[in-house]
């Protein structure tokens, strides 16, 4: 059985350079009871290099991850990545958000609600794929099927 890519030329972009943030030692904040803060880059930064499931690019070459797109508040413990999938027809638009929850998941402390949804009017099947991607016993079902997890391990 061969697989046929969905977008067989997709447009790749120019990849930006990570910025380089100081360690803890170097800013003088140490004290283990002060809350980290994250900034829409730091957010970025995690998600940036997931790879593309059907390309052997990232999802920063594809576009499909952009810091404009990526929202951070602190103060309530919230952060919103929104996603662009490269064609309206995507069926890797799940699997990509997915990978984007895991890694945030994985990254950042309990105290985040992460929301990730596709960018509105960039998906013909939106609602359902955000739907889904929002939802944490869907999130935590897809998690227990061995095959889909070691595909999101992959991309990683």
């Amino acid at each position: 059985m061969s697989k046929s890519l969905e977008n067989v030329n997709p447009v790749v972009y120019e990849v930006k350079a990570a910025r380089r943030r100081p360690h803890k030692q170097e800013t003088g904040n140490d004290d283990e009871d002060t809350l980290d803060e994250f900034d829409a880059e730091e957010i970025y930064d995690l998600i940036r290099n997931i790879n593309d499931p059907e390309h052997p690019l990232t999802l920063e070459q594809l576009a499909v991850t952009n810091l404009e797109h990526i929202d951070v508040d602190n103060e309530n413990n919230y952060i919103s990545v929104k996603f662009t999938p490269t064609i309206p027809h995507c069926s890797m638009a799940t699997l990509i958000g997915l990978c984007i929850r895991v890694r945030l998941l994985r990254s950042l402390p309990g105290r985040f609600k992460v929301d990730v949804n596709v960018r509105e009017g960039t998906h013909q099947s939106e609602m359902a794929v955000n739907k889904q991607l929002n939802d944490k016993e869907r999130v935590a079902a897809a998690l227990e099927n061995a095959h889909l997890l070691e595909v999101v391990n992959q991309v990683m």
